[in-house]
Order: structure tokens, then sequence, then C-alpha cells
């Protein structure tokens, strides 16, 4: 063969490959999108019954990972080894194995984050229906936190579409429900910030008031944690209003920040290199607004590790990321974290038990 048409053939091979880098980066801008602010959630199998005062509830919280996150499991955006679970049998696995720890504590609302609808990640097993179908009693809010376009990376085997929700379950009657846009970054870190929101839902309370409960996920995967910090402040304020108009307020969740302050030092292993990790900012707390970080000094658990490697004891960075906000009509009476050893999730499940004030 010729050296001229070798060069040709080089040549139309970089450019195939640049027209098709162009294309896939046009094919994610055009189809990157958010969903709209306050948009109107349905309320499926709604259960009946109001909240009463002065009797005692637990809500339980948990990021199931995307049933992913088995002990071993390690994943690329934490600079870890897998951009998908296993196999669809550990997704269900992992997911089934979440319901029944659940089921056994019995709460009265479960909030639970990264339940994957339809994604490839997760082999498009719907875990959303999966996880209420054990929950037959309760009603059910789905909130789609983002739905991202197909991520082509790791190129040889691509993190791919994903569908992902906030899914809150009550036994209790659900008024109404929406989803909040939460604010993320610009630019290209938007790609991998992805939609942002958390759900609102409304349930009644026998003395006429209400009880909004907030499902959150708030952004990890951001260049300095700012982005984090304004979601925060957009929820207290929520939260704050919700208070002045005579109403309770409970936010669950996944807050991206380490809730005792001094994770490391707690845990006794360091995380100066894990940028998201950052303190949660105390000092932003509106008056009427407690944060219950579920801890036990005498035998600490953690609610999340860090996913660089698989999860080893005395090795892996663990912090407390998940547990509650409440407002100060509502009375805590306990928060902890369930030691679920990291089996089935890269988070282990959190309780709270509390009282609705009257007056």
């Amino acid at each position: 063969m010729k050296a001229k048409t070798v060069f040709k053939i080089v040549l139309l091979l970089i450019l195939a490959v640049i027209l098709a880098a162009a294309g896939y980066v046009a094919y994610v801008l055009i189809d990157y999108h958010r969903l709209p602010d306050w948009q109107r959630l349905e309320v499926a199998g709604n259960a009946s019954g109001e909240a009463r005062t002065g009797t005692s509830y637990t809500m339980l919280s948990w990021n199931v990972g995307f049933g992913a996150y088995s002990r071993d499991f390690s994943f690329f955006m934490d600079g870890g080894k897998y951009s998908r679970a296993y196999s669809e049998e550990e997704v269900l696995t992992n997911i089934t194995a979440a319901a029944d720890l659940v089921r056994r504590e019995s709460p009265d609302l479960i909030l639970f984050q990264e339940v994957d609808l339809d994604s490839d990640r997760s082999y498009h097993v719907n875990e959303a229906d999966l996880l209420a179908g054990s929950f037959p009693g309760c009603g059910r809010v789905d909130a789609v936190n983002y739905d991202s376009p197909y991520l082509m990376y790791p190129v040889l085997r691509p993190h791919g579409k994903s569908l992902s929700e906030l899914l809150t379950l009550s036994s209790f009657e659900v008024e109404s429900a929406s989803r909040r846009s939460l604010p993320v970054e610009d630019g290209f870190n938007k790609l991998l910030d992805l939609d942002r929101c958390y759900s609102v839902t409304d349930i009644p309370v026998d003395n006429g008031r209400t009880l909004r409960v907030y499902n959150l996920h708030l952004s990890a995967y951001t260049s300095d944690g700012t982005i984090a910090t304004e979601q925060l402040k957009q929820l207290m304020t929520d939260m704050a209003q919700t208070y002045a108009a005579g109403n309770y307020a409970i936010a669950g969740g996944d807050f991206n920040k380490d809730l005792l302050g001094n994770s490391s030092e707690v845990f006794g292993v360091s995380g100066k290199d894990v940028t998201w990790a950052q303190s949660f900012p105390f000092e932003l707390l509106p008056k009427n607004v407690a944060l219950q970080a579920p801890f036990d000094a005498a035998s600490p658990v953690p609610s999340c590790r860090n996913c660089d490697i698989g999860y080893e004891p005395g090795v892996t960075f663990v912090l407390t990321i998940d547990g509650f906000l409440t407002t100060a009509n509502v009375q805590v009476e306990g928060a902890r974290v369930i030691d679920d050893g990291f089996l089935h999730s890269d988070h282990n499940p959190v309780v709270m038990t509390f009282t609705l004030k009257d007056g």
C-alpha cells in the first residue's frame, strides 16, 4: 500500500473520531434539561389517617446507592474501579435486602434516595417498584432527581444513561406533593452534577396543621462544594417559612456534608483528601430549624463510606452525611445510624423518633 493511501486512511479515521466526539458532545448538550420547579407530583396508593400530635413516630432515611454498592464495590467518580453494578442479580439482592431491613424497623415514614427507575448502571431494574412493593399499606411519592444523557465514560464500560429518583413512603394520608428544583453548577460541571431536587410531601395533622416532609439528596460531585451549601440555604429557607406559617417541617436524606463536623476524628480515618466531605455549615441554621445528626458517642456508627476502594474497616474513610433537619415544633426523641456494615449500599440507614408538639 502506498504511503499516500495510508496517510489518507489515517486522516479519515482521525476525522471520523473527531466527528463522533463532536456529535456526542452535541447530543449531551442538546439532551441536557432541567425539570420545572414546584412540579406537582402524584400520590400512588394513598394511605388514610392524619398524623397526631403527642404521638411518637419514626422516620427512616436511606440512600440505597442505586443497588450497586456491595461491600467491596468502588465507584469510578470516587477514584474506584466500577461504573456499573456487578450484575442485575446483585442489584436485586441489594435492593431486596434494603427493603427487608426497613420492613423490620417498621417506620411510619420512609425516605429513599438514589433509587433507579431505568438506568444502564443498574441494568434497568425498576428499584422504586421493588421498594414500594414491600410496603403495600403506604402512600407513595416519586420525584425524579435526575434524568441524565448517556455518559460515555469510562470508555470501556460507560456509565450510560441514568433515570433516578427520590422515593417517599407514608403510612399517613398525603394531601399533596411537589418537586422543588435545586440550584446546580453552571457550565460543563452541570453535566456531572445533573438535575437536583428535593421532594415536598404534605401530611395533615389532627390539629388542623400540616406536616411537611422533605426528601433530599444534595450534590456531591461539584467543583468546591459551594453549590451544596446554596442548596441547603434554599431548603432551610423553605423550612423556616413553613414553620412561620404554623406548620411542622422535617427534612431527611443525604446532605453530602459532614454532619458531625469532625468525622475524621470520630471514626479515626483521615478524609483530608476527600474534597466533597466538607463540614455542615452550622452557622447557617435558621433560628427555628435544628440539625439532627444521628450519633451515639458510646458506639459511633458512620452513615457513609468513601468509595475509592471497597469497605475496609479502619482503612476506608467514613463519615456521617445522612440525617435530619426539624423545626422547633417537632420534639426529637432520638436519632441513630443503623449499622448494616455497608453490606448493601455505601450508606447505612438512619432513623429518627419524633413527636409533633401541640400548640
